[in-house]
């Protein structure tokens, strides 16, 4: 399903962004907090976008499941892969926001 691939690219994108922001946070933390704080800030809205995407990827095998049976197992495979991929580094990404709270 190419609306699949497309969602995972864009979740790849949302968690690059919220990498890039969350680290931003940290580098900054000390020296302009304001600042730091926007960057924190701009990393979970990110990651709430990501789960937003991710939620749209279920519903869509959910929904192949229900009208047209298992999805190809070529398909399930890849999903998986890019699933395992982006809980690793969407894991990342929260921890580091936990840090920065902390």
């Amino acid at each position: 399903m190419k609306i699949i691939k497309c969602l995972s690219g864009k979740i790849e994108e949302e968690l690059h962004d919220a990498q890039a922001y969350i680290d931003l946070a940290m580098r900054w933390k000390q020296e302009d907090p304001q600042t730091a704080e926007m960057f924190y800030v701009l990393s979970t809205e990110e990651m709430g976008h990501m789960e937003r995407l991710h939620k749209r990827v279920a519903e869509l095998i959910s929904e192949y499941r229900n009208t047209r049976g298992d999805p190809p197992k070529e398909m399930m495979t890849l999903y998986e892969y890019l699933h395992e991929k982006h809980i690793g580094e969407a894991t990342e990404i929260k921890v580091k926001q936990g840090l920065y709270k902390a």
